[in-house]
């Protein structure tokens, strides 16, 4: 693994230099967040590697980036597997269309903003008709195969977009059409299928948000999307000097094969009394409703995901999360005030690959999670005033429940 074999270069440099006084000892295994899930073969460790290898991969001009993107690597927007810095955000637009409808603005350059560009090519600019902007940090990216593994039934059984239990909590699932490129079937939910992946749930399995993320982030082709992103600017697309496809097939599957095998998010004092305090305000205030505490996986092709438990903290569901989070995109069956629960775990850790500094929310716009709590509303707006009426010690109790996860 990339941070493994940073340490090991470290130590060893130190040792030869006779520079004791810099050594260091290595970060607790509870305060990172690469590494392979437990269970794997020897073969699949050897896949994880190389996959590891390929994600941390940055790409020049020379071996295809471009000529539109926004970072020249997987690891740009997600250091050690954990969320990027706001400063490496991706921005989304579109529009409203009066009377109904979305339009992704594909004809300039839309759904997403390519800010960055090869030397004396245009970069994207955002059209002055385009009046849902819509800016999102990416996410943790461990634990996601465990997220795949989970069953439809499992995440469709939480839905109750009636309300019907009248908890005010109404979680519906983004259903979505499969690209062709994954070849599917017309799916079972009227030819649709359940979106997982993404802040508002927009993709259907890692293979369909690792090639996405290649060509639009990175501007990087393969085989499942062999062109590059169209540029109103130029009319139309292509710009750099390498061959299409610019990845090969082999590559994106250990890729997928990484993301899939990385381990959950490790748990942090648990057992502390404050923590377990917190836990229980946690569910008081029924922030469990839609931060629903585990799922379980089914049998699955790497026994390493199969028959586990899941202890993401979310309902993999949409919600309407108030006017203060709205962006007026429109995503699949998202409507503009709505958002895919973000699963919790890795709250408490996220800061040690940001510079000691957190940031939450889907844009990282702040670093308390305090205002977090505050800015949630709609469905959430119980809740939210619950936690609100509590003493200050059991709202610190609930706050360092959630810095465990």
């Amino acid at each position: 693994m990339r941070y493994v074999t940073l340490v090991s270069l470290f130590v060893f440099s130190c040792m030869i230099s006779g520079c004791d006084h810099l050594l260091t000892q290595a970060p607790d295994d509870g305060q990172v967040l690469d590494g392979p899930i437990d269970g794997l073969t020897s073969e699949q460790r050897r896949i994880f590697t190389r996959g590891d290898e390929f994600f941390g991969q940055a790409f020049t001009f020379e071996t295809g980036l471009g000529p539109l993107f926004n970072q020249t690597s997987c690891q740009d927007c997600h250091v050690g597997d954990g969320r990027g810095h706001p400063s490496v955000n991706l921005t989304r637009f579109g529009m409203n269309i009066p009377g109904g409808g979305f339009d992704m603005l594909k004809e300039y350059g839309g759904p997403q903003l390519q800010d960055r560009s090869m030397p004396g090519y245009p970069p994207e600019v955002i059209p002055g008709i385009a009046d849902a902007i819509s800016v999102r940090g990416g996410p943790i990216v461990t634990g996601l195969g465990l997220i795949e593994a989970v069953p439809d039934e499992v995440i469709m059984s939480h839905v109750d977009e009636g309300d019907a239990d009248g908890d005010g909590v109404s979680g519906k699932p983004n259903l979505i059409e499969a690209p062709d490129f994954l070849g599917f079937p017309a799916g079972p939910y009227a030819g649709k299928y359940l979106g997982r992946f993404g802040r508002k749930a927009g993709a259907i399995n890692l293979l369909q948000q690792t090639v996405m993320a290649y060509r639009e982030d990175m501007g990087i082709t393969s085989d499942y999307m062999p062109q590059e992103n169209f540029n109103p600017i130029v009319g139309g697309s292509g710009g750099d000097p390498v061959p299409n496809p610019e990845i090969p097939t082999s590559s994106i599957e250990d890729v997928v094969f990484y993301l899939q095998t990385l381990r959950p998010p490790p748990r942090r004092n648990e057992a502390d009394s404050e923590v377990l305090h917190g836990e229980e305000l946690f569910s008081e205030i029924q922030c469990g409703s839609c931060h629903i505490p585990s799922l379980q996986t089914a049998e699955h092709p790497i026994s390493a995901l199969s028959n586990k438990d899941v202890p993401l903290y979310s309902d993999m569901l949409l919600h309407d999360m108030g006017p203060d989070l709205a962006d007026s995109f429109v995503e699949g069956e998202a409507t503009g005030v709505e958002w895919r629960t973000t699963p919790l775990w890795g709250l408490g850790i996220v800061e040690n690959v940001l510079g000691g500094t957190p940031f939450y929310l889907h844009d990282g716009r702040t670093s308390s999670l305090t205002e977090v709590i505050s800015l949630h509303k709609g469905e959430a707006d119980s809740s939210r005033t619950r936690f609100n009426a509590l003493t200050p010690d059991e709202q610190s109790a609930l706050i360092a429940f959630l810095k465990s996860l």
